[in-house]
């Protein structure tokens, strides 16, 4: 199958997070076990979804060294969204195919998955791997089961190309994220006798808007990188629910929050003074009022920044293959971070804008494909 008619089958699955990809995973399966590959699975133990670790090795046998072609199957939601074409139908109009996925990530999948017939049939001096995570979307929650396992069988790929789209320009660095949850819980009185309750929503507004003081301040005080297009670590809270009545006192309310931090900032310098302020300010004042009222502030979501050395082995190579010497850092986020944290040289570099995902009438560009697919078949000569 080419590009295209893996691109097609791709997008038909309806892979968005909330739901299994165990479908997908088995469909690929298929097509590494035609071409001889070593599988490895990896399944998340509390829900349908799984990883697939496949490796075509060497020609001597080996699977240690050579590169790891990287991406995730899942994607994010259409709900609410106005599409011209049905997202989960890849339409090409012109030079463009649309769908969801086409350009997170999935029009990446489709040229790895294309190229393994290639790959099969050459005489690899190192072998060439291929991982397929879950969960990517809400937390890159599934590929630190996939690479524990890969560390835990000694194998030792020489590096690994992240596909997420970067317009196939090499991405050296990216921001990390960490998402809290916080519940503030108040005490519930009739609204006409607020003297008898303790308004959960009313704390947890001063709460945010001291997240927004820390997140003006940062803004104007930096650190800075003027790399990134946002040149700061970000700060902001995002979804917020509370109160059952208007005629009730709230007795609970919860919101988001996250923060997107540069590579060399520690979190623990943000989230520290949240909880300072936390401890020393606002419980004190919500105890007065009553006596069992709490804030607790929860870390759902880890995502590692990344950085790779700008004179390392796998970045020139890439900067050599495009010709491209500006240097590229990004403020999303992708598991470039995860498999750096275990050793692997890493670099982000796929095919579509960043600008496209996410949206409705998402689309990957012909052109880009075919950028990425001429870079793979280089790449595997050289790591």
């Amino acid at each position: 199958m080419n590009t295209f008619d893996w691109l097609s089958r791709l997008i038909r699955f309806d892979t968005t997070s909330r739901n299994s990809n165990v479908e997908i995973i088995d469909f690929i399966q298929e097509w590494f076990v035609e071409h001889k590959a070593v599988i490895r699975l990896t399944r998340d133990p509390h829900q349908p979804k799984a990883n697939l670790f496949a490796t075509l090795p060497a020609q001597d046998g080996s699977l240690d060294g050579g590169v790891i072609f990287s991406g995730h199957t899942d994607v994010v939601p259409v709900d609410g969204q106005q599409w011209d074409t049905n997202p989960f139908e890849a339409v090409q109009v012109e030079d463009k195919i649309y769908g969801r996925g086409a350009c997170d990530m999935k029009g990446f999948l489709a040229v790895v998955l294309s190229l393994v017939p290639a790959f099969h049939k050459l005489k690899l001096s190192k072998p060439v791997h291929f991982a397929f995570s879950y969960d990517e979307e809400v937390g890159c929650t599934g590929a630190p089961l996939m690479i524990d396992d890969l560390l835990h069988t000694g194998i030792k790929p020489s590096a690994c190309i992240v596909g997420e789209p970067t317009e196939m320009h090499p991405v050296i660095a990216h921001k990390g994220i960490q998402v809290f949850r916080c519940t503030v819980r108040g005490c519930a009185a009739h609204s006409s006798l607020t003297i008898k309750g303790c308004n959960a929503i009313e704390y947890a507004a001063k709460l945010i808007g001291y997240i927004r003081h820390l997140a003006d301040e940062l803004r104007q005080t930096g650190p800075f990188d003027h790399h990134f297009d946002v040149p700061f670590t970000s700060v902001s809270t995002n979804m917020i629910q509370g109160g059952i009545a208007n005629n009730v006192v709230p007795e609970q309310c919860e919101f988001i929050f996250e923060f997107r931090h540069l590579p060399s900032m520690k979190p623990h310098n943000i989230i520290d003074k949240i909880t300072h302020y936390v401890q020393q300010e606002l419980l004190p004042q919500m105890q007065k009022e009553q006596v069992n009222a709490g804030i607790e502030v929860k870390n759902i979501a880890v995502v590692p920044s990344f950085e790779s050395s700008e004179d390392g082995v796998i970045d020139q190579l890439i900067r050599i293959m495009n010709g491209d010497k500006a240097i590229h850092k990004v403020a999303y986020a992708t598991e470039a971070g995860l498999f750096q944290r275990a050793q692997i040289p890493t670099i982000v570099c796929g095919p579509g804008s960043i600008e496209q995902a996410h949206r409705p009438n998402e689309f990957v560009s012909i052109l880009q494909l075919k950028k990425c697919e001429a870079l793979l078949r280089k790449v595997i000569h050289v790591l």
